[in-house]
This record gives C-alpha cells, structure tokens and sequence, in this order.
C-alpha cells in the first residue's frame, strides 16, 4: 500500500493580500540569506500536517473536512505581522502571521485533533509543536546576513498584508523533490456562507 505526505491547508483567496505576501518575500530573498524560501505558489496556512498516511487514512480525514465543513461558516483572517521561530535573535523559520481570526483557525485544528484522536488514526503523525497559525516564508539553512534580516523585522513586525476569506479547506499531497515541493489539492470542502 502506498503512502501520501499530505497535510491540511488553508489557501490565501485574496489575490492583492497574497500579492503583497509574495512581494515581500522576494524582499527578504533579496538580502541574500542562506534560505530555502517557499514557492510563490506554496503559500499557505498548515492547520494539520498529517505525514505519511495511507487511502484508508485520506477516506477518514475527507470524512473529518466534511464534518468541519458543516459546523463551520466561511470567515475572514487578517494577514499581518513578521517574525521567526524560535525567535529574531536565532531565527531558522520565517513567517507572516494572521492577526485576526486565528481563534477560528484554532477551533478547526482542535476539532481535526479530537477526529483524529477519536477515530484512532494511528498513522497520522503526531504534531510537535502547540498550533500557532502563520505563513511559513523560509527556512534558514545557517546565520548568515541574520543583522540584515533583523533591520527588516523591525521595518515589518507590525506590517498589514490585509484580510482574506476563508471558504474552503483543502486536504493537500506534498511530493518532495530536489527543487522543492510540489502541492497537489487531494480534496476540498467548501465552507457555508
């Protein structure tokens, strides 16, 4: 049985904040960090990363979407924000953050993770880290050019990319390859009006 490397996601539908997203990230690719930046098509919200699960696995997880899908209204999120993780001063993940709305992206994940605890989806992986909802931008490979990106974090700590509604949620298969990712929607469910 083959496995998919798949995830839950939320797209950025507004196209002008995602502009904006896409501008500024080719600002930061300008002040040559060591950085594996995401493709401009990649960009996205993760509310679940699910690893390696099977088609019986992808059946379950549809069957969770559907229920979110029914229990949850179309939103919107307000982009805005820059940081790292961990933090400015040893920086390995860059992000843009969503200022509001990130109590709706919050109750998704935890209905998701009562679905999957509940239906005893052992195959899907467990999550490292406490949800924190962002844009992922780059990952940092080493220190290098850190006090240019310091200069820039203070110019767009606080930097408004704008608001984006949120419609649908999209199960996604993630195919690694030697120039990055390539996202495939596997399934997506509208969200009422």
């Amino acid at each position: 049985m083959s496995l998919i490397r798949a995830f839950i996601a939320i797209e950025i539908e507004d196209a002008e904040t995602l502009r904006r997203i896409i501008e500024f990230k080719h600002g930061l690719e300008s002040l040559g960090l060591d950085a594996k930046f995401v493709e401009d098509e990649n960009i996205h919200i993760t509310i679940r990363f699910l690893g390696e699960i099977s088609s019986t696995t992808i059946a379950q997880i549809k069957e969770i979407l559907n229920n979110v899908a029914n229990n949850v209204k179309a939103f919107k999120l307000k982009v805005g924000g820059f940081g790292a993780f961990p933090d400015i001063l040893r920086p390995r993940v860059l992000w843009v953050g969503i200022i509001e709305g990130y109590e709706r992206l919050a109750e998704i994940r935890k209905f998701i993770d009562s679905e999957i605890r509940r239906r005893g989806l052992r195959e899907v992986q467990e999550d490292q880290h406490e949800f924190s909802p962002h844009i992922t931008i780059a990952r940092l490979r080493s220190q290098r050019n850190v006090d240019k990106l310091r200069k820039y974090f203070e110019e767009f700590k606080t930097y408004d990319f704008g608001f984006t509604p949120v419609t649908q949620i999209k199960l996604k298969k993630s195919t690694l390859t030697p120039k990055g990712p390539i996202y495939t929607d596997i399934y997506s469910v509208p969200l009422h009006q």
